[in-house]
């Protein structure tokens, strides 16, 4: 009985005979030999059929196959030193599943809107698959992560009634006679959780009706929010970059094929696990911007512009402390000497991708609370419970949000955020 494998698995069957199922990505033929170029969702690899081997039925079939065809393929695995997989199959006889024709994406270059057009076909394709893959092995850690260091999953509502940074990004709906909003984050939720299990994360998608056009918006993406009771900003920050250079470290670690078909450095990858990350305070930022001729003055959030050169001064993420008290939102824990600043921080990553944490110490003191959210423009009555967990036993407590997609970005080292998302959701693309 021949053994049914997946490609990723043929460096444990060498010289064995094997048999897979597979698509046809591309071939080629010399007249004697025909060079099949296979995927199966698992890994690309080559199968080749020497026409002396096989009947002239297979042999004619492998030549008529078009691309994306599926079929059974049926041979001896081989190591192969000239490709990166190091591995192919002499293939002794082909089943043919479902034929292909006419497959819109051809080995030729195609531009970016037609891709998109066509990502449920796109997603089969070595770059997105490799960074597909990539974003599960990141998602497995992620909780792999957590749930070692005793933290449980919470899942936020995704429909609400309030927002924890005001309204105007956010998309409305009508909730039964009344207004509700897809969720922004999950945190006010996860701070709820984390006084009832001392520390929680939520993971779920997130939305914002930002009419941006940038390389890092999505309209649709995906949060990982901890939140942990008893515990203040610095200690946030040290779970923060542990937790960055667990999922890098990881993603080395079981990620390699991938990382090669991305073409990916890994060198400058393992800069990113080493410890600890540096860390600037909002002030020192600005005077560095402004030393280099950038037009900011103290006050203001950062741009793309300033956090890629900011970033570039470090050769590990960075985080920079403490943002003024009025470009943040209303639960930031005021800073105890200054009235200017809150407890906060944003990790920003190299190589010009900006910012991958937003994170902060929580206000803790109910009137102070009541008075920022006041400040804000909201109404208190739908915060009333949010407010409540400053009632009845506030404790110091601190969490972050990653963007998982931003993180990806970074970490893939590729372009633009929509790449790393199976079916991006941009300002004029809701399709497919």
């Amino acid at each position: 009985m021949v053994q049914q494998i997946n490609i990723i698995d043929a460096k444990n069957h060498v010289d064995e005979e094997v048999k897979i199922g597979a698509w046809l990505t591309d071939k080629r033929s010399s007249g004697k030999i025909a060079f099949l170029q296979l995927r199966d969702g698992t890994a690309f690899f080559q199968g080749v059929l020497v026409k002396s081997a096989v009947s002239e039925e297979i042999f004619q079939l492998a030549k008529q196959m078009h691309q994306e065809a599926s079929m059974w393929v049926y041979g001896t695995i081989h190591q192969d030193t000239r490709s990166k997989f190091g591995y192919e199959i002499e293939i002794s006889n082909l089943e043919l599943v479902g034929e292909s024709e006419g497959y819109p994406i051809t080995p030729k270059e195609h531009g970016i809107d037609f891709l998109l057009d066509h990502r449920h076909l796109w997603l089969r394709s070595r770059r997105p698959f490799a960074i597909m893959k990539i974003r599960n092995e990141v998602i497995r850690a992620s909780y792999e992560f957590f749930n070692a260091r005793g933290f449980i999953k919470m899942d936020a509502p995704i429909l609400t009634g309030s927002a924890p940074e005001g309204t105007t990004e956010l998309f409305h709906t009508e909730y039964f006679g009344r207004d509700a909003y897809l969720s922004q984050s999950g945190q006010l939720y996860a701070e709820a959780g984390a006084l009832a299990f001392d520390k929680v994360f939520t993971f779920g998608p997130t939305f914002r009706a930002e009419e941006s056009k940038t390389r890092r918006h999505l309209i649709e993406f995906w949060m990982l929010e901890p939140e942990m009771a008893f515990m203040h900003q610095e200690e946030s920050l040290k779970i923060q970059e542990e937790y960055v250079a667990y999922l890098v470290q990881n993603v080395l670690d079981h990620c390699d094929y991938e990382l090669d078909l991305l073409e990916r450095d890994k060198e400058v990858l393992k800069r990113y696990t080493k410890l600890p990350y540096q860390r600037i305070s909002y002030d020192d930022a600005v005077a560095m911007l402004q030393k280099n001729n950038f037009d900011v003055e103290w006050g203001v959030d950062f741009g793309s512009p300033e956090e890629t050169f900011l970033a570039d001064q470090f050769e590990q993420p960075v985080f920079v402390l403490n943002y003024p008290k009025k470009i943040k939102p209303f639960y930031m824990k005021p800073h105890p000497t200054r009235d200017d600043v809150v407890i906060c921080a944003d990790l920003l990553a190299p190589e010009g991708y900006g910012e991958i944490i937003g994170g902060s110490e929580r206000a803790t003191d109910y009137n102070y609370l009541l008075e920022q959210v006041k400040k804000a423009g909201l109404d208190p009555k739908e915060y009333s419970w949010y407010l409540d967990l400053r009632k009845y036993g506030s404790v110091p407590h601190s969490g972050f949000g990653l963007g998982l997609e931003r993180a990806l970005t970074w970490i893939c080292g590729v372009d633009h955020v929509r790449e790393t998302i199976p079916f991006p959701r941009l300002l004029n693309r809701i399709y497919p």
